[in-house]
Parts: C-alpha cells; sequence; structure tokens
C-alpha cells in the first residue's frame, strides 16, 4: 500500500513548496524531463487531496514515455525499485503481468509454454511477494498469485520491489511485485478507452482474441466529489505444445556375451540395486569399459536410456478479469476507495502422449553388438535397435478453473497539520479445481530404432512400422485414471498505517502502523484407476483421436499417432467409469465420487511497525535515512486427513505452531551531486512454508522402475519461515535529460531454506494402495518407500551485480531523433548446502550446490524509437544456462537437471492514426526458439551425453487496436 507522506496545513505546504522548488531547479538544469515532472504528481498524489496524473504536462508518449516515468518513480523512491508503466491507459507493451517484467533489470522468466511466459524470479529467488495496489494477493491455497492470469490492460503501473523498507510486508525474500490497477481518480474526468487485439500462436496455428474496455468518470456532489471506474478484459488462447524426450538412464549388460556376468543375457537391464545404486549424484561412471561387481567379480556394463516419449498438448486457454473503483472524496481533509478484483482462468488441454520403451532385450539375433552404437570413448550407447518393445498411448486430458475475488475498502485521512492516517479493509477468496483423465492404450511393437541423440540434443525414432501408430485396430485399451482436486484460501485483513510529521531536529517524519490477517487454506482430492483390456476399435470410431504434423521443427519422429478420444470419453464420463466398473467393481462410478479433505490450514498474522525518517547533511550534500522495524507473529492451525487404503476411513490429525520475528530494516540515501543518487539498504525478510509442505500424509507412488521399492512424498508440519538478511548498494547517474546509468551490487544470506530430504519407510499393507488385499498384491508383509519430505536443512548465499541504461542520445540527425536504447546485465552467484542422507535418512554428507532457478548471466537489450506517429520497440533477452530440479533419485544419470540458455527476440510497432486511435503489431519469440534440459552434476553429464528433452514453444504475431475519448 502507498504510505502517507508529512501532515498538512503549514508543514504540508512547507514539503510541497520544497519537492516543487527542487523539480522546478532539476528541470531547469536539464535533469528531467516534462515527463520526469510526472514524479512530482506522482507523489502529491498520495496525499488525500489527490491532485489528477493528467494535470502533469507529459510531451512524449509510447514507450519513451513509459521509461521516463519509470526512471522518475526509481529516483524519488527510498528503496531499490524497478517499475514499468502503462504507455496510456490500461496499455502496458505486453500481454499479462509476468511477459511485461522480463526486460526489466535483475529480472527473469522462464518456462514459457502455452504461449506465455509462467515463471518469474527477482535475482535468481522466486520467492515473490505479489501484491494488488499494496495489498497481499494469491491463487487458491498457494501463497502467491499466479501473475500471468492478471491481464496487462487492468494495470497502469508495476513496481517490482527489490528492497523492503519496515512498512512494508515481511515476506518475499525475493522481492515485492505490486501490480497498481486505475482508479477514477487518476482522471481529470471522463474516460473511455476501448482495445481489441488478434494473437497467431504458432505451433498451434490459431488466432486468439482478447478484448478490453475501461469506463471512467468523477463528478462534483453536494455531499463531495465522487467517481467510478469499471475496467473489463476477456481473453482466449489456443495453444500447441510439442516436446521430444528420451528417458533416464539405467545401466545395461555388455552386449559381448563373453562380457556377460552368470545368469544374466547380452544387454539385459541391470535392476538388482544391490549391484549399482539408483540416484546417486554424478550417476554412474560414463567411460568405456567401467564395470560393476558381480558377485565379487566385475564385468563392463553400458549405459541407455529406459524409454523415449513426446508429447502433443494443445488446449484452449481463457481469461476473464474486472476491475471495479469508486472513489469519494467528502473534502479536502479524507478520501475513500472501494474497489474490487476478479480474476478467472479456465483452461482444458488434451496432451496426445506417445511411450515406448526401449530397455527390452530380448529377441537380439546373433549379434547383439550390431544393434547398438556408443559415443566415442565412453559406455554410453547413442543409437540402438529394440525388438518387441512395450509402449503405450495416454490420452489424457486436464480441465481446470480459477476464480479469484478480492473487495477492499480504503480510507485517508488528514487529522490535523502533522498527522495523517490510512485505513484498509480487505477479503479475498479464490478457488482452483481441476480435473484430470487419462486413458492408456498400449501394444508390442516389433522393433524401433532410436538415436538418443541426432544432433542438436534432439531425440529421432522411429518404429518398424509408423502406420500402425495410427491404426486403433493395433492398440488395447488398457488403464484409465481419474483424478480430481480442488484447493480454496480466503484472507481478511485489516491495516491501519499513519504517518506523524515530527520534524524534531533530523528526525522528519515517524510512520507507524499495524497489520492483522486471518489467511485459510485446504485443499482436497480424489484418485483411482482401473483397467479395461478391450480393443479400441472395438469401441467405435468415436473413441479414436489422432494427431497430426507434430514436432517438424525439432526431429526425426513420428508426426502422427492415434490416442483415446479424451474429448469424447469427457463428454460421457458416466458411460466410460460405467464401462471400466463392469471390468473392476472397486472402480466407482460418478455417483460414488467424492472429493476428500487432505488438510486445512488457519494462519493469523499480527504486524506492527515503526520507522522514521530522517534527513542531515554530510560534506555540505543531503543525506537522508529511514530507520524502522517490523515484528511478526504467526499462529497456525492445522488439520490433516489420512484415508486407510483398504477401509477408506478418514482420521484427523491436528498440529499448532506459533512464530515471532522482529525484522529491522535501514535506509541510507546519500546525494554527493545534483545528478548522482547513492544508496544503502539492509534488511531482513521470510519466506514461510508453502501449506502443502506441511501435510504430513504419505502420498505414495509404485515401483514402476522395478528398481526394488517405491517412492513418495510427505511434508513436515514442523516447518519454519526461511529467514533472509539483504544487502544492496546502488549507484544513479542521471547523466542527462531522460537518461539514466544506475548499477546494483547486493547479496542475501538466507537460514532455513526447505529442502527434500530423502529417508526410507515401510508401509504398513493396509495403507499401502499398491500391494494391499483390494489392489490385488501381495498384502502379507508390506513394501519399501523413499519418501522425500521437506526441511529446514539448508543455509546459502545469493549475491551479485546489477548494471542498468536507458539512454535517449541527444542532437542526433532528423530521421534519427526520437531513438533510444533500454538496456540492462545481471551477474548471479549463488550457494547453498543440501544434505545428502542415506536410504535410512542420515544425513551422511553436506553438498554445495546452485540455487534451482538461477543463471549466472542474463541481460536483455531494447532499441526504442520515436518518430511522429511511429512507435517501437526491438527486444533481446538472454539469460545463460541454468538448474532447474533434481531427477527422481531413481537412475543412473547425473542427478542435476539443467536447463540450456534462453533468449527471445520480440519486437513492437505503435501507429497512432488520430488523438483517440492506435494500432499495433508485435511479435514475441521471432527466432522460434526451443526450451532444452540434460542432465549433469559436478563434472559429469553433458549436453551432448546426457540430453534430456526439448520443447517447441513457437512464436506469436499479435494485431491490436485501441480506441479511447
Amino acid at each position: 500500500m502507498e504510505h502517507l507522506t508529512s501532515g498538512t496545513c503549514e508543514s504540508q505546504a512547507k514539503h510541497r513548496l520544497v519537492l516543487k522548488t527542487g523539480v522546478a531547479v532539476l528541470a531547469a538544469a536539464g535533469l528531467l524531463s516534462s515527463a520526469s515532472v510526472w514524479a512530482q504528481a506522482a507523489a502529491e498524489k498520495a496525499e488525500p487531496t489527490d491532485t489528477a496524473t493528467d494535470t502533469a504536462t507529459v510531451v512524449v508518449t509510447g514507450v519513451k514515455a513509459s521509461l521516463i516515468k519509470s526512471l522518475a518513480i526509481k529516483r524519488t523512491s527510498d528503496q531499490v525499485v524497478e517499475s514499468v508503466v502503462a504507455e496510456d491507459i490500461g496499455k502496458l507493451p505486453d500481454n499479462n503481468v509476468v511477459e511485461a517484467l522480463q526486460r526489466v533489470t535483475g529480472v527473469q522468466v522462464t518456462n514459457r509454454a502455452g504461449g506465455e511466459v509462467g515463471t518469474l524470479s527477482i535475482r535468481g529467488l522466486p520467492d515473490v511477494q505479489t501484491t494488488w495496489n499494496g495489498r497481499n494477493i494469491f491463487t487458491a491455497s498457494g501463497t502467491q498469485v499466479a501473475l500471468q492470469d492478471i491481464p496487462s490492460t487492468l494495470v497502469r503501473q508495476i513496481d517490482v520491489y527489490k528492497t523492503r523498507d519496515a512498512s512494508q510486508l515481511d515476506t518475499g525474500i525475493a522481492g515485492q511485485v505490486d501490480v497498481k490497477s486505475l482508479r477514477p481518480f487518476d482522471f481529470k474526468g471522463a474516460k473511455v478507452s476501448l482495445s481489441a487485439r488478434e494473437t497467431y500462436l504458432d505451433p498451434a496455428k490459431k488466432a486468439n482474441p482478447q478484448l478490453s474496455a475501461m469506463f471512467s468518470n468523477r463528478w462534483e456532489t453536494g455531499v463531495g466529489e465522487v467517481g467510478a471506474l469499471v475496467n473489463l478484459s476477456a481473453s482466449e488462447t489456443k495453444y500447441r505444445n510439442e516436446s521430444v524426450t528420451p528417458g533416464a538412464m539405467v545401466p545395461f549388460t555388455s552386449p559381448n556375451a563373453a562380457e556377460v556376468p552368470p545368469g544374466y543375457t547380452p544387454l539385459q537391464r541391470i535392476f538388482d540395486n544391490n549391484i549399482w545404486t539408483p540416484g546417486t549424484h554424478t550417476g554412474l561412471p560414463m567411460a568405456a569399459g567401467s564395470t560393476l561387481d558381480f558377485n565379487g567379480k566385475a564385468y563392463p556394463y553400458y549405459l541407455a536410456r529406459d524409454a523415449v516419449f513426446q508429447s502433443d498438448v494443445q488446449g484452449k486457454r481463457e481469461r476473464p478479469a474486472a476491475n471495479l473503483a469508486l472513489q469519494w472524496k467528502p473534502n479536502s481533509d479524507s478520501v475513500y476507495t472501494f474497489e474490487s478484483m476478479y480474476n478467472g482462468y479456465r483452461d482444458k488441454s488434451f496432451n496426445q502422449l506417445l511411450f515406448s520403451f526401449v530397455d527390452w532385450w530380448g529377441d537380439l539375433g546373433s549379434n547383439p553388438a550390431g544393434s547398438i552404437t556408443t559415443y566415442p570413448g565412453t559406455n554410453v550407447i547413442k543409437s540402438r535397435k529394440v525388438n518387441n518393445v512395450y509402449g503405450f498411448n495416454s490420452g489424457d486430458y486436464t480441465t481446470s478453473a480459477t476464480d479469484s475475488y478480492v473487495y477492499a475498502l480504503n480510507g485517508k485521512w488528514n487529522l490535523g497539520d502533522r498527522l495523517k492516517l490510512e485505513g484498509d479493509l480487505s477479503y479475498q477468496t479464490s478457488t482452483y479445481h481441476s480435473e484430470f483423465t487419462a486413458t492408456r492404450i498400449d501394444r508390442v511393437a516389433p522393433s524401433i530404432n532410436v538415436d538418443f541423440n541426432a544432433g542438436g540434443g534432439n531425440t529421432a525414432f522411429h518404429f518398424n512400422n509408423d502406420a500402425d501408430l495410427t491404426d486403433p485396430t493395433k492398440w488395447n485399451v488398457a488403464q484409465f485414471y481419474d483424478n480430481a482436486n480442488r484447493n480454496k484460501g480466503s484472507a481478511a485483513t485489516a491495516n491501519l498505517s499513519g504517518v506523524y510529521d515530527a520534524d524534531w531536529g533530523a528526525l522528519e517524519t515517524i510512520h507507524f502502523g499495524v497489520r492483522f490477517d486471518d489467511r485459510k487454506a485446504s485443499e482436497a482430492n480424489r484418485t483411482q484407476s482401473g483397467t479395461l483390456n478391450r480393443n479400441l476399435a472395438s469401441l467405435g470410431p468415436e473413441y479414436s483421436s489422432t494427431n497430426s504434423n507434430f514436432g517438424t521443427a525439432i526431429s526425426d519422429v513420428p508426426r502422427s499417432w492415434v490416442e483415446p478420444n479424451a474429448y469424447y470419453i469427457r463428454d460421457h464420463i458416466d458411460d466410460w467409469r460405467k464401462l471400466f466398473n463392469s471390468a473392476d467393481q472397486n472402480f466407482l462410478t460418478t455417483d460414488k465420487l467424492s472429493l476428500q479433505k487432505t488438510f486445512g490450514v488457519e494462519e493469523k498474522t499480527s504486524n506492527l511497525f515503526l520507522m522514521g525518517n530522517t534527513q542531515n547533511e554530510l560534506f555540505g550534500h543531503r543525506l537522508r535515512g529511514n530507520f524502522g522495524a517490523r515484528y511478526v507473529k504467526v499462529d497456525t492451525d492445522m488439520t490433516f486427513y489420512k484415508v486407510d487404503a483398504t477401509t477408506k476411513a478418514v482420521t484427523p490429525t491436528s498440529a499448532s505452531k506459533s512464530t515471532s520475528k522482529v525484522l529491522p530494516s535501514m535506509t541510507l540515501i546519500y546525494d554527493p551531486s545534483k545528478d548522482v543518487v547513492l544508496r544503502f539498504n539492509y534488511g531482513e525478510t521470510l519466506r514461510r512454508p508453502n501449506f502443502g509442505d506441511l501435510n504430513p500424509v504419505l502420498q505414495l507412488g509404485d515401483d514402476v522402475s522395478k528398481v526394488g521399492y517405491g517412492s513418495g512424498s510427505g511434508g513436515n508440519p514442523d516447518l519454519k519461515p526461511t529467514h533472509s538478511k539483504n544487502l544492496d548498494l546502488t549507484a544513479e547517474w542521471y547523466f542527462q535529460k531522460d537518461s539514466a546509468l544506475y548499477g546494483t551490487a547486493f547479496k542475501r544470506k538466507i537460514d532455513g531454506l526447505v529442502v527434500g530430504l530423502r529417508h526410507r519407510v515401510h508401509v504398513d499393507p493396509a495403507n499401502d494402495p499398491f500391494r494391499n488385499s483390494t489392489s490385488g498384491g501381495d498384502h502379507t508383509n508390506g513394501y519399501d518407500y523413499v519418501i522425500n519430505s521437506p526441511v529446514n536443512a539448508s543455509n546459502g548465499t545469493i549475491s551479485g551485480a546489477e548494471l542498468g541504461l536507458i539512454y535517449f542520445p541527444k542532437g542526433l540527425p532528423s530521421l534519427l531523433d526520437g531513438l533510444g536504447f533500454q538496456g540492462s546485465y545481471t551477474r548471479l552467484t549463488s550457494s547453498q548446502n543440501v544434505p545428502d542422507a542415506n536410504d535410512a535418512g542420515v544425513i551422511v554428507s553436506q553438498l554445495e550446490t546452485p540455487f534451482f532457478g538461477v543463471s549466472n548471466s542474463s541481460y536483455n537489450a531494447t532499441l526504442a524509437y520515436e518518430k511522429g506517429p511511429i512507435s517501437t520497440r526491438l527486444s533481446y533477452v538472454w539469460r545463460s544456462g541454468f538448474l532447474a530440479s533434481n531427477e527422481a533419485a531413481l537412475f543412473a544419470n547425473p542427478i542435476g537437471i539443467w536447463r540450456h540458455p534462453e533468449k527471445s527476440v520480440d519486437m513492437q510497432v505503435s501507429y497512432k492514426i488520430n488523438d483517440n486511435m492506435s494500432v499495433d503489431i508485435s511479435g514475441v519469440n521471432l527466432t522460434n526458439e526451443m526450451q532444452q534440459q540434460y542432465y549433469h552434476f559436478g563434472s559429469a553429464g553433458n549436453a551432448q551425453l546426457t540430453n534430456f528433452g526439448t520443447l517447441q514453444i513457437g512464436r506469436s504475431v499479435s494485431v491490436g487496436l485501441r480506441w479511447k475519448m
């Protein structure tokens, strides 16, 4: 939330005079453009007099105006902040909030799929505090909002806070992203804006509409001035994601019969984990001639992938959104704002999955060695032919929906000539519901030829007859998976803050506040599976669906295959469940299904803060500062629900915990000259555990790879908040009008990071969903599972430097006049200790690894051009490779999954037809880059030997028309 400046009347007038005089001096010196005067309006806007932003004389428009305004915010803020400002009413240069932030210094985005970016991090950390007009917002039972759900047409400004003072929220060790929406008092009078955009996505080859409308007005009445604003948005996206992936590595015996251990055959897969240990950090050695011990004797082994698979996801995403704001200013000393926001999300996706094992060793003929090739100098198999291979296709259909509502009432009051108060009440609810159904069809193919890296890290393969892939008569309907879940969240929040114009010598103002938040979250799910064993063709043609033109930009793979028609199955789901119930009476029909609650959490948070602003002189120049502390107390009550796998009886268990923390902050701002600003910030922030991580109920997975134990996960109700101490030192040089060079050095020292810790548990057969009497398995002795649970067992540091430049040269030739540049470079170094435990859960060593998702280097460069009615932008965004995640500890490859460097070339051209109408054309990922991964840990693994997968994300081109009055 915006915090208020100093008092009213004489003191207020004094501060306004100082601000206006200072801006006038800087403007006369040529250091601030007319757009920079916008900062004055922005500063005064926080006062209840609420001067309309339209009174600022902004003489430039388009991309240049947006960049100049962001500079003004940066210069006048106490914190290290980067801003993206709408060029005009409801007009950010991208389709959603995450897309708009990808060119911000220190921000990295990744996981582009379905025509949009899905993940945002600040200085390498994903734990971002998300707020709307200063209020914490979230999606369902999560702790953050899905920022990509907020359309850019509802936004007037986005602020990225890399540091925080005591007056701001305590969570989000990465930083805070505050999304500001429009209000009626932002304008002098009536405003109307309409926009329509059509986006063409490749490889979906579909056109997608986006519509928005904004209506605003303000009136003088007998009870004061009132205003009303309505902002509406709706978008539809039809997308396609294509990926080809080789499976994980596993060991095989030698293809040479003379080198095969007793009891084995050539190229037989080695399942026995008494001979080799799955899931080690570096995997098994890959040098030619490497051996394993079989009963005291060494035999050579080979490494190859266990499978190949490709995914063709086609879906449709819809996002309706609305924002309503009502304002009332009864007098010059008070203003009231009621606002509400709705964000909706609808997604239907059909994943047509082709999966084939390539690990079968039978029927290799008389020359097994002739069926493989290896990478030179290694025991890693590059290509092979496999006969009689089992495979399945799976028609996976997922529907998901989110509905989030926020209601808020805010009041600002001047009490006398020294005290300002601001009160804020808000309530929000958010629900996420999804259903997943997947039908597998299987067969044994005569043969498959596969090259795990046919060039560029891309896997290629073909069957003996690819035409069989599209023939329903060749496929048997096997398993059907039927799952659903519902996540809910709500919060009621009360906040009261104030500013007292103390004017006690060096101490100018005192900021204080109290905040109470009551947050609730719950999750519920259901899951079941059954097997039919019917020929696909026997069910009728309506149950089959065949894709086409798959992966033409990826590699040489099958372009088409048949799947169960997930659309038809979902439309006739009652009949489909009855069909599987006829084959297995334990499979429930629709009338017997219900969601089972897994946990419910209520978290009550109390906050108090006190902060003082000071001003002094050092060596004849101004030295400002703020010093404060925030007290945070969190009380959490949890209830978890365990379901017996056999009796289905539900057993609730409860737990409670309470934590408290005092978080100090300090900011020093020094102006050694009229065009240089230096800042030093120290602050402490928290990351609270995800609610799902608190749930100790085990979620088990079967031993599908036949390694001798299953896998699973379970939460930890004793998790504590992660604590970060943050240091920032910045320098900003406003070397000419509308231009600046700025840099930051920073460090985050983070204690109590949550990491997964493995331990082996023996599950009682009554609670084993895979081996109890109901499932038909062996239920006499139980079974072992390796469980991954979160613990506060890691500490880490992340440090780095940023350098940014916004430059609009002066005195260019007429044709080039209006050319500008925005660019930034970020260098990061991260390290954390990760405990390594044996199967018994005993920590045997500490590993030093980088943080997930941290690129050591990233940069972006944007050329902007403004000339008459034309506004253009050409951007290049790049980030170096990074550790994305760790593989499940079940295989013989290096455990780390690394992402290749990622880049994107984007452009936008706008043409102002007249004062009321404009048209723009934009493109994203114009060079059609792909997203690729590979296995790597330490010195083991590289993009050639241990390539992992390729995702074709495609490009998009948009055309938009906007009208305003």
